[in-house]
């Protein structure tokens, strides 16, 4: 089903998308993309914290004429419903992810990820991994690790993290410049990352992304996170594409390091001077790597 229009003239001009919903199991209303030709092979982009589809608008408008595209937000996220109560948990975002993909009837999949979206995506793969045929990998994990930045750390903790991150925008907004090198974001696309978080009710997603991150053994989410890092291996058969931003100040070089030991054989686009919003900050380049990569037999 479509909504009606729900995102400004100015942000239509730099996401020309018309916006579909979907209802997941849990009843709450997902916004997605779905651009390029009715097919059951699509290419699914999987954003992660605190951004959303629009991440991924100019690599929609390069592939959409090839391969259809599909762009979920995650529940809580960019023009997705943001209930306050939600189960906000990496089990169940992958759950509303395997939901949309059945509702699609899509059959064939290529995985492109980034940040959250690689956790939430490689989880969705490991419980279908038949439908899996090519991955790409953005400055991201899928598998534990005990280091995380202070200022993220910070915004983890109930207090003052909570009110820090609900109260004063203080993970969406920073992101806006710290996951940045190579070139500034505009003005214009600053303020649409952070359209969709402008209120304490609308963060609540951001605030609870923070919150899942497992790094302790009794994490609520750890023992998923440990499922899926033990999952792949199994998917070193597919092309893989790791697409780095070498100054990423989340992501850095150990995790980089991580995915060429998990998959050896990957190809690599590494960007020593982009950030963590690669896409964004590596630009065209990557865009043509990746698009090249999705679209050859």
């Amino acid at each position: 089903m479509t909504p009606p229009n729900t995102h400004p003239d100015w942000l239509r001009r730099m996401y020309p998308f018309e916006p579909k919903s979907f209802s997941t199991t849990r009843r709450a209303r997902m916004n997605y993309v779905d651009e390029g030709p009715r097919s059951d092979e699509a290419v699914l982009m999987l954003h992660g914290n605190p951004t959303w589809s629009f991440y991924f608008r100019d690599l929609i408008q390069a592939l959409s004429p090839h391969l259809r595209c599909i762009a979920p937000d995650h529940i809580g996220m960019g023009l997705s419903e943001k209930p306050q109560g939600y189960d906000y948990r990496l089990i169940t975002r992958i759950a509303d992810i395997e939901a949309l993909v059945a509702h699609l009837g899509v059959r064939r999949l290529h995985l492109v990820v980034h940040d959250w979206g690689g956790a939430i995506g490689f989880g969705f793969a490991a419980r279908r991994p038949e439908l899996i045929k090519k991955l790409v990998i953005l400055n991201t994990a899928a598998f534990a690790s005990p280091w995380i930045p202070r200022r993220i750390a910070l915004c983890r903790t109930q207090f003052p993290g909570t009110l820090l991150v609900r109260g004063a925008n203080a993970f969406a907004w920073p992101a806006t410049w710290m996951a940045m090198h190579r070139r500034k974001l505009s003005a214009d696309e600053k303020r649409a990352y952070l359209w969709p978080y402008n209120s304490w009710a609308n963060r609540v997603a951001v605030d609870a992304f923070v919150k899942d991150i497992p790094l302790e053994e009794t994490h609520r989410s750890m023992r998923i996170l440990r499922e899926i890092e033990a999952a792949l291996p199994g998917f070193s058969d597919r092309p893989v594409l790791l697409g780095w931003g070498g100054r990423d100040f989340c992501f850095d070089r150990r995790f980089f390091d991580c995915w060429r030991a998990v998959f050896p054989r990957a190809q690599i686009e590494h960007y020593r001077d982009a950030g963590h919003y690669v896409l964004e900050d590596a630009g065209p380049d990557i865009q043509r790597r990746i698009a090249g990569f999705l679209t050859a037999n």
